[in-house]
């Protein structure tokens, strides 16, 4: 079972590379090379479900719970898309500032507000995605169980690889 949670996910990853590879070279110059198009992210967000199902090996019984949980992992997916749009905007909208500018129209409050809702939608999107997972959750064999916290932990160790890269290109462009 395990091969499956390792050939699915070295599945994703070289899918998302390849899809990551091609947004690189189709993006022009105002954009940045990170970015996925709407299309790639939502090809990614249905691999990532995709695996998820496929690691979980769901029976019938647990078939009928899956519906919320891909619900709620779809919302979370558009709130996040809907949160970095907020972002490029405010980062467009001082783009043309010069950096002098910049720090003398820096409004701390209204940051510590936007930052604040950011982490308020965050925090609903993860009550929702955990209340959705929970029947499913307690339908699972112990088996289940372990493919799914070693997807998590897979996934978690993934996200702080990114984390890190983001801190370093920060650190290098200070």
């Amino acid at each position: 079972m395990m091969k499956i949670v390792v050939f699915g996910t070295t599945a994703l990853f070289l899918t998302a590379s390849s899809i990551a590879s091609a947004q690189n070279s189709q993006t022009s110059a105002s954009t940045s090379p990170d970015r996925l198009n709407a299309a790639d992210r939502n090809n990614l967000t249905d691999m990532r479900i995709d695996l998820i199902k496929a690691a979980l090996q769901l029976t019938p019984e647990q078939e009928k719970l899956w519906p919320s949980v891909e619900s709620a992992i779809r919302a979370r997916a558009e709130d996040r898309k809907a949160r970095v749009a907020k972002i490029q905007e405010t980062v467009g909208r001082r783009a043309d500032e010069s950096r002098v500018d910049a720090m003398r129209n820096r409004d701390p409050i209204a940051f510590l507000q936007r930052r604040s809702e950011a982490l308020a939608q965050r925090s609903a999107d993860l009550d929702k995605l955990a209340e959705a997972w929970q029947p499913l959750y307690k339908t699972l064999n112990p088996e289940q169980r372990q493919r799914m916290a070693a997807l998590a932990i897979f996934v978690l160790h993934d996200m702080s690889d990114v984390v890190e890269r983001r801190r370093a290109q920060l650190e290098d462009e200070d």
